[in-house]
């Protein structure tokens, strides 16, 4: 196989049409829960609504999990607290604050912005990676997670942790040849984006819609988010 053409298509048309399906889709999934509309307060709010909103956003980016003890939760699953807060440090600094990546994103949006020294990316990468194992092995071995998982959640799971991987080890130059590397990690990339607006992984972007509405509701009733 001819790995450079290979890597030409995967970072050229195949991405291009990845792209193009994954902004379609979730364009798609936005307008249909736009469309759900929000139903208007029958009652009087007991407290502000506003206040809610900046509560659980604060505790949901500057808290929850990485300050733990706050949530008592966190004495029964502590593994999915952790593993799953250093998860997504390590994927959105690799996606964001990656200067590979940023530059990615200044093909597609015309701007950048300062980026992390490749060291602490690299070692939030790690981390990420054997936080993805932790919470594979604590899915497998713990009795409810195990019951509630199907086909959708191990595959979801893969096709994380396949860019994820192939993105570590293409940066460190091992195993296998660069063009080799670079072409299995735009191919992963490729498939994930064609499968996020499909699957559960789009909740990254209904996380906002949730974390609002929970925060106005609890405002609203005058409780603590």
């Amino acid at each position: 196989m001819n790995w450079t053409t290979f890597l030409q298509f995967t970072r050229g048309p195949l991405f291009q049409a990845s792209l193009l399906i994954f902004v379609g889709g979730m364009a798609y999934r936005l307008v249909r829960v736009v469309l759900l509309g929000w139903k208007g307060d029958k009652a009087p709010a007991k407290g502000s609504k506003l206040a809610g909103v900046v509560k659980t956003y604060l505790k949901g980016f500057l808290i929850f999990p990485f300050v733990p003890w706050v949530k008592r939760t966190f004495n029964r699953n502590p593994i999915i607290y952790l593993a799953g807060g250093l998860f997504h440090l390590g994927l959105f600094s690799a996606i964001i604050l990656g200067t590979p990546h940023m530059l990615v994103w200044k093909s597609l949006l015309g701007f950048g912005w300062p980026t992390l020294p490749l060291p602490i990316v690299d070692w939030l990468s790690a981390a990420s990676i054997a936080a993805m194992i932790a919470l594979l092995f604590y899915r497998r071995t713990n009795p409810v997670l195990k019951l509630i998982s199907g086909p959708a959640e191990w595959l979801n799971w893969l096709l994380v942790f396949l860019p994820m991987v192939t993105g570590y080890i293409m940066t460190h130059h091992l195993f296998f040849q660069y063009e080799v590397l670079f072409s299995l990690h735009m191919l992963s990339v490729d498939v994930l984006l064609i499968w996020i607006p499909l699957s559960r992984i789009s909740h990254f972007m209904f996380y906002f819609f949730s974390r609002t509405i929970h925060g106005v509701e609890f405002g609203k009733r005058g409780v603590t988010p």
